[in-house]
């Protein structure tokens, strides 16, 4: 029998993780140990954040198989609670839990303009596009109070510097004067994700996410503004989403994106328990099927780490995939290239920031 699924949150599980050998807490007597027994099991888990201050906020890499080599993630995990976020191991880095924690123990970066403005400024530094949610989504609900995405935007555009942005959240709006501006310079493309068209799989996937409806509103609305937009299909969880893949790529060609994609689940790490956990909890009936498909286009495993083909599985069903999105993208007339490959934005008119705390007036 499976368990009562924990509502509002994607992972159903706060195990410590033991990939890096990491100990954990042994009974020892204290009044810790007898708190549940006494107390009740917690009624609501809270979230908490923690602001953190890194010496850098520019992350780089040498990926040979994604579109840009540098990224700025304003925070580290991510309420929305997406059960397969793929980032989700990085909190394990912090002898935290890829499960609950990743989702209620937030980090928050307040000075990361300030730490981009400096980066910038520097003489050696050189522009190419900066990517942002890449690792945990700018616009996840704490946005609202930090408004750190926001100021990373505002020295982007001082500097004439280009953007990409992923998300999973309508919050993108409220940036939607700073992106406008920027996309008369062609300095920026969004690209939001929409996992499946039904609020309630939606609301089980990724609890804390803009329901599907609202994240193809926003795609309108940038598209209104002049923003260049990319409908993500993704994850397409096999015998789960794949369903909603023709009708996703009508929806978002309907209010106008330039471009659509598709990337297939990934099971990193402490993901791929988590993500069998999940299916345990609400669809027992469908674990093995779904489990089975994922792994005939991973050559047998859960999950496929390497270079190129972690982002093109292979098989009859990957195949199958590839040939219904490709036919749906050309009766909706989408382009199916990537976000970084469809917009060439502009690093030519990339100039320094001034430093010292004050923006261009002019």
């Amino acid at each position: 029998m499976s368990q009562a699924p924990i509502h509002g949150r994607g992972a159903q599980s706060g195990s410590v993780p033991t990939r890096f050998g990491l100990s954990t807490r042994e009974a020892d007597g204290d009044w810790r140990d007898y708190m549940e027994s006494l107390d009740g099991p917690p009624v609501t888990l809270r979230t908490t954040v923690t602001e953190e201050h890194p010496k850098t906020i520019l992350s780089f890499n040498t990926s040979p198989d994604i579109f840009f080599d540098r990224s700025i993630n304003a925070y580290r995990g991510c309420e929305h609670g997406c059960v397969y976020c793929f980032a989700r191991p990085t909190h394990a880095y912090h002898d935290l839990s890829p499960g609950l924690d990743f989702e209620t123990r937030l980090f928050a970066k307040p000075n990361a303009a300030n730490l981009l403005r400096e980066t910038l400024a520097k003489p050696k530094y050189r522009p190419k596009p900066i990517a942002m949610g890449t690792n945990t989504d700018p616009y996840q609900p704490i946005e609202r109070t930090y408004r750190i995405t926001r100021e990373v935007l505002k020295v982007c555009l001082d500097a004439r510097h280009p953007v990409t942005i992923t998300t999973k959240s309508d919050r993108i709006i409220d940036d939607i004067d700073l992106l406008a501006e920027m996309a008369k310079h062609r300095l920026v493309a969004v690209a939001i994700s929409v996992t499946t068209l039904d609020p309630k799989l939606s609301s089980m996937l990724e609890p804390r996410a803009a329901a599907p409806a609202k994240r193809l509103k926003a795609l309108g609305h940038l598209v209104e503004a002049g923003v260049p937009t990319h409908c993500s299909i993704a994850p397409i969880i096999p015998a789960l989403t794949d369903e909603f893949m023709e009708e996703i790529v009508q929806r978002a060609a309907a209010v106008g994106v330039d471009s659509a994609g598709w990337i297939p689940l990934r099971l990193p790490h402490e993901v791929a328990p988590l993500f069998r956990e999940w299916l345990d909890v609400h669809f027992p009936e469908r674990a093995g099927k779904v489990m089975g498909i994922v792994r005939s286009i991973r050559s047998g495993k859960d999950n496929d780490p390497n270079f190129f083909t972690r982002l093109k599985p292979s098989g009859v069903w990957a195949e199958l995939f590839r040939t219904r999105f490709r036919i749906a993208c050309k009766r909706a007339g989408l382009s199916t290239k990537s976000t970084g490959a469809k917009f060439e934005l502009d690093c030519t008119r990339f100039r320094p920031p001034e430093t010292g705390g004050q923006l261009r007036l002019l």
